[in-house]
This record gives C-alpha cells, structure tokens and sequence, in this order.
C-alpha cells in the first residue's frame, strides 16, 4: 500500500505549467503576458488615481469603480509572480502553503469582483428606476458598509475551501495545469477523497457568481422596464448609455469565468492549451478591458484622465 505524504508539510511542493508544448517559447510569449500585466496595472492605476484626485468623481457610480478596480488590481497581483516567473526564470516550483494562499487570493477577489458588479448593477438601478432616491439611498457610510459586507462575504464563504485543502493526500503527481494555483486544479490532484472539496467549491461558485448574475439580470430587467416607459428616445437613449460600460464589464467577468469553470469539469479530453488559454483569459482580460471600457464610455472618467494628463504634462 502506498503512503501518502502530508499536505501540511513545509516539503510538499507542486509544479507550475506554462504553455504545455511551447516551453522553448516561454520567452517571446511572455512579452505579451508581460504587456497585458502592464495595461492592466497602469489601466486600473489610473483609473483609481483620477477617482482619488478628482473631487467631482466622488459619487457613489465613482466609488463603485474604484472597488472594481481595486479588485481587478488585486487580481493581477495574486498571478503575476507565478506567471511571468515561469516565463522568465523557469520558475515552477511553488510550496504548499504558498499554493493555498494563492488560491485564497485569486478566489476571493474572484468573488469581490462578482459582488461589486452587483452593487453596480443596483447602483445603476436606483439612478434610473429611483433617481430622486439615489444620493438619500446610496451615501458615502452606506457604500463604506457594502465594501465591507463583500469583503466579509468572500472571506466567510472561502474560508472553508481553502481549510478543507489541508484533509487532502497527494501521490505521485504534483504537477499543475496552469501558471497559479487554482482550487479545481488542485484537488483534481489529490489521491484521497476529494468529493467535499468539490461539492463545497461548486457551492460557493453557485451562491457567489451564480447568485449574482441573476439578481443582476434581474435588475437590467427592471431597468429596461423602466428605460422603455421613458417617453423621450434621447432621454432613453442617455438613461440606457450610463449602462453600456457596465454591461461589458458584466460580459468580460462572466463570460471566461463560466468557460474556464465548464472546461474544469467538462473538458477532460479538451487539448492543455485550451485550459491554458481560459485560464488566463479568466484571469487577464477582465482587468485588461475594464478601464478601457471605462475610460472610452464614460464620459466623466475620460475628461479627468485628460485633465490629470495635461496638467501633468503643464508642469513639465
């Protein structure tokens, strides 16, 4: 009978993939990788920044925005080590703990960012079915408390994935399927019974993302009820654009996040690079597309990147 090391040991370690097939290229592709990490940093950077500085940017949609950003920055962070070491030094191995904090991150902020797509979904709400409301309902204690329950929420309904990792035995094969730690990947690897683990992360993506796409299409259904009653078309039209950015943030988030999660479980027989690629569109082009969305469709966004550019550039 084979015996199981323990997971809780500081000498248990995993093996990180890149591009399986394509390690000789590890170099040139991480130049793309490494511009995606740098438009998405710079992007969400400036973004805050601008919120921060920018005194008529201080309104809850504003708020919201920079919790996106925040989150989507946390997002890069959480992989960036990982990915471009293995690019760049050949860096694969990563220990245990270090593999569970990973996960935890990458998790988590997963979660924030789906739960502040909803706190903008009803933001957008309130502005337009309720808009004599809007500054009464949504003051600046009450988006300090959201922030906090969503932080709360991730922690709470995490916690137990990441805890429920150390019951588990691993034999023989320590390699990953991605450039981070990723918890369906992880368990996959596992020799001991790893039903729970499983149950309890599709649990937690059903009562966080799942949850959450459906109150938020629940309120651009109402929204769109109450845009269609709008005599005016221009009037239409202006309410349904305050929209437009957040529906493709919506798109950007969930769209990879649903894919990745089906070719986890589906997709055994899929080719590696099709799990390389999800798991990286996943993770990347989220905080890559968000402050491009932002900064093109929204007006008042773009006139403050302007200013604090010219200004910026007034002074030299």
């Amino acid at each position: 009978m084979s015996s199981f090391p323990n997971i809780t040991s500081t000498s248990l370690t995993f093996f990180l993939t890149g591009v399986p097939g394509l390690e000789a290229a590890h170099t040139w592709i991480s130049i793309p990788f490494c511009c995606l990490y740098m438009t998405a940093l710079s992007g969400n950077g400036i973004i805050l920044f601008v919120i921060i500085t920018e005194s008529s940017l201080h309104e809850p949609m504003y708020y919201f925005l920079s919790m996106l950003s925040t989150t989507d920055l946390g997002l890069c962070i959480s992989t960036l080590v990982t990915t471009l070491g293995i690019f760049w030094f050949s860096a694969r191995q990563i220990s245990f703990h270090a593999c569970v904090a990973q996960t935890f991150f990458i998790q988590l902020f997963t979660v924030v960012e789906s739960s502040v797509l909803l706190a903008m979904a009803f933001d957008r709400y309130i502005a337009i079915c309720n808009p004599l409301r809007y500054a009464a309902i949504l003051t600046d204690s009450r988006i300090v408390k959201v922030w906090f329950a969503i932080l709360m929420r991730g922690i709470v309904i995490l916690m137990p994935l990441v805890l429920l990792l150390k019951r588990l035995s691993f034999c023989q094969n320590y390699v990953l399927h991605h450039s981070y730690c990723f918890h369906p990947d992880i368990i996959q690897l596992s020799c001991s019974d790893n039903k729970i683990n499983s149950v309890l992360g599709l649990t937690a993506l059903i009562v966080t993302a799942g949850v959450d796409s459906i109150f938020i299409l629940l309120s651009y259904t109402l929204i769109i009820k109450t845009i269609l009653s709008i005599a005016s078309p221009e009037e239409r039209h202006k309410a349904f654009s305050t929209c437009i950015s957040h529906i493709g943030a919506v798109a950007i988030f969930y769209i990879p996040l649903i894919s990745l999660c089906f070719v986890h479980r589906f997709g055994e027989k899929a080719p590696p690079y099709v799990h390389t690629l999800m798991a990286n569109v996943y993770l990347l082009i989220p905080p890559v597309m968000n402050p491009i969305i932002y900064s093109v469709k929204t007006k008042q966004i773009r006139r403050a990147i302007k200013k604090v550019l010219f200004a910026k550039e007034s002074e030299l």
